[in-house]
């Protein structure tokens, strides 16, 4: 997914259409605003399937309020797997807009919204903080109560008056509980807001785990097998380096992963190191690997579909990456995990799993990206990732490596 093509889409066009819709709205929607508990439920959240794995708690509390048959979620193609792989809604409930080229994003939203307007939703809740575009598909969803974020006096991206119960983005809650006090906030009167008489929710850690298949391991297995030429899986670390992640500001050095990998296959002689991502970053994953020289190391770029890497979670000790997707599928599995963050902060957007371990350089400039500014930056140097250290990561990995096998030890 193009996410730069993307946010110029939601600002050329999506400032526009809000203006044009809110004037419509303007002169349509008059009467008293529902008030009370929906019969059924639409999400809008678009894209980045790690926060959907934080909306989770939020998924749960919809299908308690209506039923598991009566929650939607309309969502980009490409990003509704981690929806199927949560199992809280029926996968028809899904609504799937693709984004593989301009002319098929316009003619599947067309058709998105024809289908949600056939299923008369009393309300939907768009869950993509300040979008232009989320907020124009909750709109055009027909449902009588639209829960979203709205900018007050401007202290966020411009997208019309088109919410009936119109939030404010709080900075201070983890994301899991925004998403949560969307859920309540659908039955709250929409004249009382921006007030909202209730306190925040736990974020105690209730996630699922990911639901596998004996023969998805096995085929997990397999793939280990030929990679590390071991009959018996051995003990690895993953590492997801984003080679070519749509947010560069979030990487982490290439040749600063390399010698986090040396110096752990050097410090523990039974450990194998694998780099996971996309088929595209696979050339310069390979790359990498030439420079470490090691046959403990070997690359699944490219090698497993998005499911088999959520399998081989299970076969792994830790994941290495920085604020992106994995790190919140891992909260999904029994691995550890341990992320890097920069330009966001984990105070909102950490995976909520007992298994995680975070490292933030926390120098001034940073967070740089966030509701307000549509998740963009003038930063050019992420100092605030290249603070982080070959040894820092180093010293927190093998603690965390350390305790783990103890752990299993013991067991």
């Amino acid at each position: 997914m193009n996410v730069a093509a993307l946010q110029k889409i939601d600002r050329w066009m999506g400032i526009p259409l809000c203006f044009m819709l809110t004037m419509f709205r303007k002169l349509t929607e008059f009467g008293p605003k529902r008030v009370g508990t929906p019969k059924n439920l639409l999400f809008v959240k678009l894209a980045e399937q790690g926060s959907t794995v934080l909306a989770y708690p939020a998924l749960v509390r919809a299908v308690e309020m209506v039923g598991r048959e009566n929650v939607h979620f309309i969502v980009f193609d490409e990003n509704r797997f981690i929806l199927e792989a949560l199992e809280l809604i029926p996968k028809e409930n899904i609504i799937a807009i693709s984004f593989k080229s301009f002319p098929e994003l316009i003619t599947s939203s067309i058709q998105a919204v024809l289908r949600m307007r056939r299923l008369r939703f009393d309300a939907t809740i768009d869950m993509e903080f300040f979008a232009r575009g989320s907020a124009a598909v909750a709109f055009l969803s027909g449902a009588k109560s639209r829960i979203g974020f709205h900018t007050y006096f401007g202290e966020g991206p411009y997208r019309g008056n088109l919410m009936t119960h119109r939030l404010l983005y709080n900075p201070y809650l983890h994301t899991s509980q925004i998403f949560q006090l969307m859920v309540e906030s659908v039955q709250k009167d929409p004249d009382s807001f921006p007030t909202f008489d209730m306190h925040p929710p736990s974020i105690g850690e209730s996630f699922p785990q990911f639901a596998t298949k004996p023969e998805e391991h096995v085929a997990v297995q397999e793939i280990l097998r030929r990679e590390t030429r071991l009959e018996k899986t051995p003990p690895i670390i993953l590492l997801n380096p984003n080679a070519s992640d749509l947010l560069p500001l979030r990487r982490w050095p290439n040749e600063r992963y390399v010698e986090l990998a040396k110096r752990l296959l050097k410090t523990f002689p039974e450990l194998h190191i694998a780099f996971t991502g996309t088929g595209s970053e696979s050339v310069k994953v390979n790359g990498m690997l030439e420079q470490i020289g090691s046959t403990r190391a070997f690359s699944l770029a490219g090698k497993t579909s998005l499911r088999q890497l959520l399998v081989c979670y299970f076969h792994s000790e830790i994941l290495v990456t920085n604020d992106s997707g994995p790190a919140h599928f891992a909260s999904l599995t029994p691995i550890n995990v341990v992320t890097l963050f920069g330009p966001e902060t984990p105070s909102l957007f950490a995976a909520r799993t007992p298994r995680s371990t975070v490292l933030y350089a926390n120098v001034v400039c940073s967070p740089c990206v966030n509701a307000y500014n549509n998740r963009q930056s003038a930063c050019k140097n992420n100092i605030c990732m290249q603070q982080i250290t070959v040894d820092q990561l180093f010293d927190t990995v093998s603690c965390v490596y350390r305790e783990r096998r103890k752990n299993s030890v013991a067991t």
